[in-house]
């Protein structure tokens, strides 16, 4: 078997698992009674959900794992070594690829953590901002200690059409922030039936267009994997969803998509491909802000964005398709860009 059919194995595998665990998942949540809280604060429109199913990330987070762990015994068997292969920096792939997929497990945790809260207190919340925040932090900065060590503790970013830029100090404070917004703006993706499935959809695919230009199949197994895992899911959660992921979905999603933009090494090209979180997220931190500085005022009807437009007459599925066609967009984008960098580099012997 090939890199590239290992690659179509993992979508595969992801898909069927995380579909197939539906008919046992969600009847399990029902039964513990595992439904979603709706906030009080959140659309009228929404409170008919009260007490869907939640947590159902656990779903494509099985099913993600279990197709990466059988495509690469595959690979083994087959004395195929697709993580690093020939690459230049075989250890760095080792790193960032087991570090990566450990880093968005350990989001998952912490997502079920808060997702367990509300279920046992019935409540809209579950971790306080505080508890939550300083769990994130730990998840970040180990994963970002064990990049640092992956590249000989001189970690460098790649900046389309620069080249390789050497960020001493800064790697630390870039990824803290950047990991920080970037798994809570995914986290706010997820406030409509399908919404936050379809738009990874988009940016897996993407990744995966991108690693594969580049021949790095490791990556492109991750999000491989991580586009089926999501497909599979959708058959569950597209509209009306019969379960919700939850954050424990929502802040692995965060996590996968983290782990394959830095193995990857460019993590800038996650403000094209990720324009919808940018949008779900910056909405989020503008409402927030302009509240507080206008006692009150507030630039949208309701944040994240996609509850403006949602106030605003359109339906979920309206919402789902025109955001997910955004998606689309800024990940052509991303991919342009991406080819252009990689023609000039070769243009010029780098």
């Amino acid at each position: 078997m090939n890199k590239y059919a290992l690659i179509f194995l993992a979508a595969s595998i992801a898909f069927f698992v995380t579909a197939c665990l539906g008919f046992v998942v969600v009847p399990i949540m029902k039964r513990l009674k595992a439904g979603q809280t709706i906030l009080k604060e959140g659309p009228e429109s929404h409170k008919i959900k009260e007490g869907t199913p939640t947590m159902g990330g656990i779903m494509f987070i099985i099913g993600v794992t279990v197709a990466v762990i059988v495509s690469l015994a595959t690979a083994r068997s087959g004395g195929l070594n697709i993580i690093a292969g020939d690459l230049p920096e075989p250890t760095f792939m080792k790193t960032s690829f087991w570090s990566g997929i450990f880093m968005a497990l350990a989001f998952g945790l912490v997502g079920f953590a808060d997702d367990l809260i509300i279920v046992k207190k019935k409540r809209g919340e579950g971790l306080s901002v505080m508890q939550k925040t300083f769990l994130q932090l730990v998840v970040i900065f180990s994963y970002l200690a064990s990049i640092y060590l992956g590249m000989n503790g001189k970690p460098y970013m790649h900046i389309p059409f620069v080249g390789n830029v050497e960020m001493g100090f800064f790697f630390w404070i870039f990824g803290a922030v950047v990991f920080y917004a970037a798994t809570n703006a995914v986290n706010f993706t997820d406030g409509v039936d399908g919404l936050c499935s379809s738009v990874t959809i988009t940016v897996a695919v993407s990744l995966l267009t991108i690693a594969l230009m580049r021949k790095m199949f490791g990556v492109g197994l991750m999000a491989a994997a991580l586009a089926g895992g999501c497909g599979g899911f959708l058959v569950w959660n597209r509209n009306p969803a019969k379960i919700f992921m939850g954050d424990t979905g929502s802040l692995f999603l965060g996590g996968m998509i983290l782990a394959m933009a830095y193995s990857l090494n460019t993590p800038l090209l996650l403000l094209p491909i990720g324009i919808v979180y940018v949008a779900e997220g910056a909405s989020v931190a503008m409402q927030r802000g302009y509240y507080k500085l206008t006692g009150g005022k507030r630039i949208f009807k309701m944040s994240p964005i996609h509850h403006h437009f949602e106030l605003s007459g359109w339906g979920e599925k309206k919402i789902v398709i025109v955001f997910t066609a955004v998606s689309l967009v800024g990940c052509i984008l991303g991919i342009l860009i991406e080819y252009l960098d990689l023609m000039s580099s070769a243009s010029i012997g780098v």
